[in-house]
């Protein structure tokens, strides 16, 4: 024996039983006594925490001697450390509630993941394809697993999650921290995605009808050994832990329920599913019992789940007197019908079914409606507090703030009810004496609280009031309150209660305040607006929301009104009328504006101007999200006053750029280009940068058809845009008399900047402009020295080829503005094929090949009937043909080189003789033969391949000798069937 050998044979012989805290796993792993630490009452480190450290050590990266990161070896170690895992979960029992409490969704997703491995589920194969009854027992057990995981977790990540407190700040926590959750979310994403399989998964699993079995420690241990050793123990139908039918349906169908509830909250349909599974899950338990191994339902959970399906959809053939008070209390609030809650409400506090917490929600959703101006809702307010008061008084609680409130102006009706809801919420025959004790304190202090000896008498003289109350508690009572009388009316006013005080002054400003956010009514606005202003004078109202925002153009002419309620109303009203545009809340912006423009009208010609113009921009804007979407041209009225407006002359009218920017937009939208090139008056070009632009536009839409010389106005569009896109450079002179460049920034010499002129562009919609502009630009983009690749482009040809000073364009920004360009335009007209090309070629000039050929074969699609008929030769040019087979090229799909080059007007055999070459082709190359047409790349095939195309070689309609007629319908036949099979590649 060797020293070495020597010294770790002593050194194992003088271990202790208990390992190192520091490695424990290493421990288990090569003493081979995980079993006999689980077995343990309390081990330590706990069965969690093992599968944790198994998998991070099987999981680590390895280093090579390039110091090069490399994925973690398959080797011996890394495998048991992961067999190790799985039979900590297969210790407790495969528990989804316990693994999914204590550990991570990565590491739990890699855990399921080895199962499946080791389970032998085939690679690659969706679950949803397969027939779980043609499964191994384990094999099907592992699948159904991960995919409850799964829709489990979708369902538990669209819960709210309390953020933890975070601790001190420590980088390396924070950076493992924020991986660990761009992990979790990558791994959601995914789950998402296969939701809808995982549903299919587990409702084929309700129909087996055959008991399952999951791997225990045994079965993990046999999978382990060399397969000659297993014989099929582990697929056979006795091989590890049974888990009975109605067992794994009960599980399965209570995810399914929980999973179908939360896809409610977009579609109300599935509710309906959701309560089936519910209701068959409650059935299965009662079949099972409370004593299943592998059943663990939560059965409160399940019972709110079925209550809220209950409440969510009724069933139709249930009556009043079915359905739950929740259900009841649900469709009375959707129809409208709070008299029939309050009814309930009244019951309930005999039943004491409904919870305190639904309750108050039902009294807050009302007070929300009442706070939005629905002023018939204030008394059923009161109704529905004072039921939940009484709830409260019997149950022991404190009187509410609001019951305080609602009641600081008592009357006969409020006092009648309230005395109503006493009376039907205690059975007096049946009540214990605490109860009654409770009822009759809150009486009495009712009556302490009331200032009028009128409302004290008719409490006091009540049935209820007599029975709780013994005479001399009665007599003592009306005596205190006649004396008090007095006093009340002849001397100054006792002490308010502590609810009194804030209910005449900041309690009151508020709640108008509150109501004057959410009302969107000027009249309503108007009238709070009189009562804040009767309560005090000291305060700036229109500063109440920090969401009413006006452009400064107008605060400062608005904010100079005298009148302080006047100028709050003129600024709340412009403000929620702008943000009930920008929202499209037309209607309400229209009555707010009206009612602006009203008011202003009596003292302020300027605003009243303002308001006009507004309301012309929200005709606009009411039109174009409306019936303009269709194609309806706009009432001749509104073009009349979009003229206007460009044609106002109007001194000191303080006026949006945007306006002016919608405007004309709106007329190029419209086609009204004899406006714009010929009626436009002359100070308008040279006051008004937008109609200058739109002039040009107008003028190069309408020269196109025309002889190239007289396209002046091209000419002069052209220098604009450039102008816009130029840069100034700043100089610096040094000591020693030296001149350096020290910064570039947009130049002020164009009509506008970059930016406003991108602005303005998106807001244009018509095909023909917006070609135009976008061939301007990529003519533009291609006229610097070092570009490589051209974009081509409809009408470039109509452009100037050079630029005088090519230093003075920034490049970078029309390479960014092509860019946004090219995306807005197929974000209104996602097929047209021009535009299409453009995108494809950014993708070509910026080496994204892949995705070039996407949007080449997605040009082609839409002219074509998706390749049903031929390409025209103007979209598949020679040129395009070609940037389509260097992309193929240089993905190494090489096969589909040589058959593009068929495509070309002169096949390229060289490219293509060339390409079927290579041996390294990441296509399907046999695939791909038939598609090929042209004999002579046939027969080079052939004699390269030889028996391999023999088959393709002797189609007879590829005969030479055929009509023309007939050869050109089998390579179009041909073409059609490989851009198709393309176009399911690379969409």
């Amino acid at each position: 024996m060797s020293a070495e050998a020597a010294d770790r044979e002593a050194a194992t012989s003088s271990r202790p039983c208990t390992p190192p805290q520091t490695c424990w796993f290493e421990f288990l792993l090569e003493e081979s006594l995980l079993e006999k630490h689980l077995r343990k009452p309390c081990p330590d480190p706990a069965p969690v925490q093992l599968i944790v450290q198994f998998l991070e050590q099987a999981s680590k990266p390895s280093v090579n001697e390039q110091n090069q990161v490399q994925p973690p070896p398959d080797n011996k170690r890394n495998r048991i450390l992961k067999l190790l895992a799985l039979k900590v979960a297969a210790h407790l029992k495969w528990d989804l509630d316990i693994l999914e409490k204590s550990l991570s969704v990565p590491v739990l997703n890699m855990l399921l993941n080895e199962l499946l491995c080791i389970s032998k589920v085939p690679a690659g194969t969706k679950h949803v394809d397969m027939d779980l009854a043609t499964l191994p027992p384990t094999t099907a057990m592992a699948v159904l697993l991960y995919n409850r995981w799964a829709i489990r977790t979708i369902v538990q990540s669209s819960f709210p999650v309390k953020q933890a407190k975070p601790g001190p700040p420590q980088l390396s926590v924070m950076n493992q921290m924020q991986q660990e959750k761009e992990l979790t979310e990558n791994i959601l994403k995914v789950l998402k995605e296969q939701a809808a399989d995982s549903i299919l998964v587990l409702e084929a699993a309700l129909k087996l009808n055959k008991d399952l079995y999951v791997h225990t420690m045994r079965t993990l241990d046999l999978l382990a050994m060399e397969p000659g050793m297993v014989n099929g123990e582990t697929e056979s139908s006795t091989a590890g832990l049974k888990v009975k039918t109605e067992e794994m349906q009960c599980q399965v169908c209570y995810d399914l329920g929980a999973a179908y509830f939360q896809q409610g909250s977009t579609n109300s349909a599935v509710y309906e599913n959701a309560r089936e599974k519910f209701c068959r899950t409650k059935e299965l338990i009662a079949e099972i019992g409370s004593l299943s191994l592998h059943c663990t339902i939560d059965e409160k959970r399940l019972a709110g789940y079925c209550q809220a399906c209950d409440v969510l959809v009724p069933s139709s053939d249930s009556t009043s007197q079915q359905l739950t008070p929740y259900s009841q209390v649900h469709i009375c609030l959707r129809s409208g019908n709070y008299q029939e809650v309050i009814q309930i409400f009244i019951e309930d506090n005999l039943t004491l079914s409904l919870p305190v917490q639904f309750r108050q929600s039902v009294l807050r959703e009302l007070f929300q409606k009442a706070q939005q101006g629905n002023e018939a809702l204030d008394e059923i307010c009161f109704k529905v507090c004072a039921c939940n008061t009484v709830r409260d008084i019997l149950e022991g609680r404190t009187i509410s703030v609001q019951f305080n409130q609602l009641f600081l102006r008592p009357n006969k009706e409020k006092i009648d009810f309230l005395l109503e809801v006493c009376s039907r919420s205690i059975n007096l025959e049946k009540a214990s004496e605490s109860l009654k004790g409770n009822m009759a304190a809150f009486l009495k202090n009712v009556c302490l609280g009331l200032e009028d000896l009128q409302y004290v008498f008719m409490i006091s003289s009540h049935e209820l009031f007599i029975t709780l109350l013994k005479d001399e508690e009665r007599k003592l009572l009306v005596d205190q309150m006649r004396k008090r009388s007095p006093r009340v009316n002849l001397c100054i006013k006792p002490v308010t209660s502590f609810y009194d005080i804030p209910a005449s002054a900041s309690v009151n400003i508020g709640q108008l305040e509150h109501q004057l956010i959410l009302s969107v009514d000027p009249w309503r606005i108007r009238q709070i607006l009189i009562e804040l202003h009767g309560m005090t004078s000291e305060r700036q109202f229109w500063t109440v929301s920090n969401k009413w925002e006006v452009p400064s153009v107008y605060s400062g002419v608005i904010l100079g009104i005298k009148d302080n309620l006047t100028r709050d109303l003129v600024y709340i009203l412009m403000a929620k009328g702008l943000h009930c545009s920008t929202v499209k809340d037309f209607s309400h912006a229209k009555q707010l504006f009206a009612a602006c423009l009203e008011l202003v009208t009596e003292f302020s010609p300027k605003l009243r101007q303002v308001m006009l113009n507004e309301m012309l921009l929200l005709d606009i804007h009411t039109h174009e999200a409306g019936t303009g979407q269709a194609g309806e041209r706009p009432p001749s009225d509104l073009i009349s006053r979009v003229r206007g407006y460009l044609e106002m002359r109007l001194p000191d009218i303080p006026l949006r750029q945007v306006i002016a920017e919608e405007c004309v937009a709106f007329m190029l939208n419209w086609r009204e280009s004899e406006y714009l090139t010929l009626q436009v008056p002359a100070f308008l070009l040279q006051s008004n940068p937008y109609v200058k632009l739109g002039q040009l536009l107008a003028a190069t839409c309408k020269e196109l058809p025309g002889p190239k010389e007289s396209r002046r106005t091209a000419k002069d569009l052209w220098e604009v845009v450039v102008q816009i896109c130029s840069v100034s450079s700043q100089h610096k002179r040094g000591n020693d008399g030296r001149v350096s460049l020290i910064k570039q920034r947009e130049s002020t010499l164009g009509i506008m900047y970059r930016s406003e002129l991108l602005s303005f562009i998106k807001k244009l919609r018509e095909p023909l402009v917006l070609t135009i502009i976008l061939s301007l630009f990529v003519k533009l983009h291609n006229v610097r020295e070092d570009i490589v690749n051209d974009i081509t482009a409809e009408h470039i040809s109509i452009w100037p080829s050079s630029i005088p000073n090519l230093q003075s364009v920034d490049f970078e920004a029309v390479a960014i503005t092509v860019k946004e360009l090219v995306r807005y335009t197929l974000s209104i007209n996602p097929n047209n094929h021009s535009w299409l090309i453009i995108q494809a070629d950014i993708y070509f000039a910026t080496n994204q090949y892949s995705a070039a050929l996407h949007y080449y074969l997605q040009a082609g699609a839409v002219c074509s009937d998706f390749f049903n008929k031929a390409v025209p030769p103007d979209v598949y040019t020679d040129q395009v043909i070609k940037r389509m087979i260097k992309c193929c090229s240089l993905l190494n799909c090489h096969t589909q080189v040589a058959i593009l080059c068929q495509f070309l007007r002169e096949i390229d055999y060289k490219t293509a003789f060339k390409s079927l070459q290579e041996q390294n082709s990441h296509d399907a190359m046999d695939s791909y033969y038939d598609y090929i047409w042209d004999v002579t790349i046939l027969e080079y095939l052939t004699c390269i391949l030889s028996s391999m195309c023999i088959k393709a070689i002797g189609q007879t309609e590829l005969n030479a000798s055929n009509p023309e007629e007939v050869l050109q319908l089998a390579a179009q036949r041909r073409k059609k069937k490989f851009l198709q099979a393309m176009a399911k590649l690379y969409f």
